[in-house]
């Protein structure tokens, strides 16, 4: 295991870890990104993740950020 996913681990198992929830309405889906030690690393990530959704026809794309700790991230 990387160092970096060992510190990812331990963020989030502490509840410091930075996850995002972003939802769409058509099609209907939530999906999570993270963890992520630093808020800037996950805002980077994320205007990425929500231009593919964008670009894949995905409409009514809104997210929120927070602090906190996932036991297992899902799509639904």
């Amino acid at each position: 295991m990387s160092p970096i996913r060992a510190v990812r681990m331990l963020g989030n198992s502490l509840g410091l870890a930075w996850w995002a929830r972003i939802e769409t309405q058509d099609p209907a889906a939530t999906y999570w990104i993270g963890p992520f030690i630093r808020k800037s690393s996950l805002k980077k990530k994320l205007s990425v993740f929500v231009s593919d959704l964008s670009s894949e026809g995905a409409n009514s794309i809104n997210y929120s950020c927070s602090r906190g700790h996932r036991a297992e991230p899902l799509t639904s």
